[in-house]
């Protein structure tokens, strides 16, 4: 593929994708983009890891800097040029750090764009606990969640229009003149889609991903008392995906209680649904009980930054989004411009998303010696400011800390 002012690495070997499979070699080339703000930080702290890890697992990484947000438009005067799009498309695989959106026109929102024009279709966020990091809950360590949040539709999807504008009016007209639905006249309006297929592809990713993994459940959360039309057919059909394709391996939590008095049996896992507003003190008091959660794309957005915060806030919650044979990785964090360049923010998070990214490449050994070796290096006192201010120990650099994750990856 022609680029027009990037050039791929001569060495390395393309990650392939057959028969629903990635085909990945010992020395993939893989992009990357530092992105905005604190990305300057903690992507390098990020590469320098999964650096060490690749060596410790007899694998190699080639990186391919591409470029998106403020780097972006200095060089080719877009934000996002078709040269990071195509990267990605070519070599499949992209650790990627936080984006500011522009202000003014152009972008609803960079990430989004991407997630988009990509079809990263599910925006996967493991969430668990890391010894030694402050939360605010009793049991920290009884969150083990992985939510899987549909990413292309509902009103992300960004269908809307301003307040008093022309095709505000003309919708409102034909909803009052043709379906008899009064609207004020001073609303702005905006579309919530969410559709058969884009449910039941992200709710097939959530099963495969629980069985896969020896997960219990996978719980569908929905607001369908009320929007009974697309959050309840949401439930629906997550259902029939259940039903219809994983009879093998899933039973409804009906069929639990009715069929097996409430006892799993071993291999079944367990398709539960919850309505998304008991969901959010669900998950506090009832914790271990949830396991994997399947949403759409609005509740997933709160439900996965709520999650967050039980295990110690978005500075160590990896993100990635997902395809079929594609997937872009990045923390949940924004890029808090203000603290860019001081090597002071915690990399924990885009450090994580690079495990994430490992997981997905089929190198499991490499993600868990990644979250093992951070979880050490907490342990072991070595902090950044927004850990230190709670409990102290030895504060330290951005960088500082991802060489101290690197020596226990090489002492493991």
């Amino acid at each position: 593929m022609a680029y027009e002012k990037i050039k791929p690495p001569e060495e390395g070997e393309k990650i392939g994708y057959e028969e629903g499979k990635l085909i990945v070699p010992d020395n993939p080339i893989i992009p990357y983009i530092e992105g905005d703000g604190i990305g300057k930080d903690v992507v390098p702290a990020a590469l320098m890891v999964l650096n060490a890890t690749a060596e410790k697992i007899g694998k190699e990484i080639v990186w391919f800097r591409i470029y998106a947000g403020e780097d972006a438009n200095k060089l080719y005067g877009n934000y996002l040029p078709d040269d990071t799009l195509n990267a990605i498309k070519e070599f499949r695989i992209a650790l990627k750090g936080p984006l500011t959106t522009p202000v003014g026109g152009g972008f609803r929102s960079l990430n989004v764009t991407i997630r988009q024009i990509l079809d990263l279709y599910a925006n996967v966020r493991p969430v668990y606990y890391l010894k030694g990091v402050p939360s605010p809950v009793k049991k920290p360590e009884n969150v083990n969640l992985v939510i899987f949040r549909e990413n292309t539709e509902d009103v992300y999807a960004g269908i809307e229009w301003r307040m008093g504008s022309n095709e505000a009016l003309k919708l409102i007209r034909f909803l009052r003149d043709e379906l008899g639905v009064n609207i004020r006249e001073d609303s702005g309006i905006g579309i919530k889609p969410i559709s058969e297929f884009a449910t039941k592809r992200l709710v097939r990713l959530a099963i495969r991903y629980a069985i896969q993994n020896g997960r219990k459940s996978v719980t569908l959360v929905h607001k369908g008392n009320i929007m009974k039309y697309t959050e309840g057919a949401f439930r629906d059909w997550g259902y029939e995906v259940a039903k219809q394709e994983f009879a093998d391996y899933t039973i409804t939590e009906d069929e639990l209680w009715s069929k097996y008095d409430g006892r799993q049996p071993e291999g079944k896992i367990v398709i539960k649904d919850r309505i998304a507003d008991n969901m959010f003190q669900q998950i506090q008091t009832r914790t271990a009980e949830y396991d994997v959660l399947a949403l759409p794309n609005l509740n997933g957005d709160y439900m996965s930054d709520a999650a967050a915060a039980m295990v110690g806030g978005l500075g160590v919650a990896p993100g990635s989004n997902i395809g079929d044979g594609i997937g872009v990785f990045e923390p949940v964090h924004g890029s808090a411009p203000k603290y860019s360049g001081q090597n002071k923010v915690n990399p924990t998070a885009e450090i994580l998303s690079g495990a994430l990214m490992l997981e997905f490449l089929g190198w499991k050994e490499g993600s868990e010696i990644i979250k093992k070796a951070v979880e050490m290096t907490i342990q072991s006192g070595i902090v950044t400011y927004d850990i230190h201010r709670h409990i102290g120990g030895n504060l330290v650099g951005t960088k500082e800390f991802a060489m101290a994750v690197v020596e226990n990856i090489q002492s493991l």
